[in-house]
């Protein structure tokens, strides 16, 4: 037992380096946490001609499907991310008895299923801690601490990149062009932000969530994506009109048909709710269970350093793991629970148009909602200056629903802009924490 465990490296960019850094510094260190020590045998890259200050150009190799070929492995980090070629060779490491770390989101949004079927047929470990919100501990919470309970709802801020960008708008009231040139600026945003501004990131991260929460399998394309590139400054007013502040949020709850909904998609929260605090590119899920209530993680979501702090904290366990000849056998889709279709989700609702100044317009207005069994919580009424609203169409409405369906809703709001009181552009966003 005091042979060192071999482990591979599969990326070394930004996480991997600080990974391979830790592995390599700190080896005193982590062999009295684990009980064997860590011998880094190879790192997997894409170029050689990269500099890497720190680590040894003998460990690197662009041949990557021969380093995780080897029958000696005993643990393999995969930090490459994407579907391909991640997925054949996360496939090849535990199908040749490795145990896997990943941070790969992409990959567990889709292959979760199959790979902990794949590692639990095996008996190794498929550990994933760093794929969601960085640094804050959430999967292993949702795999052990709450297993024994029944979850309810996950709902979270998963992607810090839009939560800087509406924080930016929200507090300095600059656009949203503005505030993504200096997410981008800071090194927040990507020089394609699509990602994380369309909510595909966060899509990816909600579908690992809630296939933990709701013990069934839920892939990327389960989850209604809708991203924030059409959150407008009227919208962050309006938001603050109706004490409530915008986040992009993933949430996955559910349903008393014992059917799960999982959306992302840009919100008003109440200020009154834990998730409107959560400032910059800060990550923050909220999940709701029946035995413990409400519970609330915290912390960085995203960077070099908090990544590795995750990675690493997987690293330890499954090190104690192998040291021990055991693994933790936790697949998570044995109830089959279905996601429901997004037309049946239910949500309450903010929606804001503009419309004719005269007599009757409010009743008419009602009476659209009424008609499709939508029930009003608030209605405000305000006057536009003339050159801000659409010819015609001086007065806006801000109407707040009760909750009612997502079909509903979008009925709601074809039917108000078919009408000849209502101006062009109706909006739509969702409301939390009420």
């Amino acid at each position: 037992m005091s042979k060192p465990l071999k482990v591979v490296l599969l990326g070394a960019g930004v996480v991997g380096s600080q990974v391979a850094r830790i592995i390599l510094d700190e080896g005193d260190t982590l062999e009295a946490r684990i009980g064997r020590r860590l011998e880094l045998v190879g790192i997997g890259v894409r170029r050689m001609d990269v500099e890497r200050p720190g680590i040894d150009p003998a460990l690197l190799t662009t041949d990557l499907e021969s380093l995780v070929a080897r029958d000696d492995l005993d643990i393999v980090i995969e930090l490459i991310g994407g579907i391909d070629p991640a997925r054949s060779l996360v496939r090849t490491a535990i199908s040749n008895g490795a145990s896997v770390i990943s941070a790969n989101k992409a990959l567990l949004a889709e292959d979760l299923g199959e790979l902990s079927r794949l590692a639990e047929e095996k008996g190794v470990d498929l550990h994933y801690e760093a794929a969601v919100a960085g640094a804050i501990p959430i999967i292993r919470p949702l795999r052990e601490s709450l297993v024994g309970d029944d979850i309810t709802e996950v709902m979270g801020i998963v992607n810090g990149t839009t939560n800087f960008i509406l924080d930016k708008m929200v507090t300095d009231g600059v656009s949203f062009d503005s505030a993504l040139a200096e997410a981008q600026q800071l090194g927040y945003a990507e020089a394609d932000p699509t990602a994380d501004v369309g909510g595909h990131d966060a899509a990816a991260k909600a579908a690992i969530l809630a296939g933990l929460a709701f013990h069934t399998e839920v892939k990327g394309q389960d989850v209604f994506t809708e991203g924030i590139t059409g959150v407008t400054e009227a919208d962050i007013a309006a938001a603050e009109s109706m004490d409530c502040t915008v986040k992009l949020l993933a949430v996955a709850k559910l349903a008393d048909d014992d059917r799960i909904t999982v959306k992302v998609h840009p919100a008003m929260v109440a200020k009154k709710h834990p998730l409107a605090a959560v400032r910059g590119a800060y990550n923050a899920i909220f999940v709701n269970s029946r035995e413990a209530g409400e519970l609330m993680f915290l912390g960085a979501g995203a960077g070099g350093s908090p990544t590795a702090s995750a990675v690493m904290g997987d690293v330890v366990t499954v090190g104690r793991n192998r040291r021990r000849g055991t693994a933790a056998h936790m697949s998570s889709g044995y109830t089959r629970r279905q996601v429901a279709p997004i037309g049946e989700s239910r949500a309450q609702f903010y929606v804001s148009f503009e419309v004719e100044d005269r007599p009757g317009v409010l009743a008419k207005c009602a009476a659209v909602f009424g008609d499709h069994n939508v029930s009003l919580r608030v209605v405000q009424q305000s006057y536009l200056e003339d050159e801000v609203h659409e010819e015609g169409f001086p007065a806006r409405l801000g109407v707040m629903t009760h909750t009612t369906t997502e079909s509903a809703l979008a009925d709601v709001v074809a039917e108000l802009r078919e009408s000849d009181f209502v101006g062009s552009e109706v909006r739509v966003m969702r409301l939390e924490g009420f």
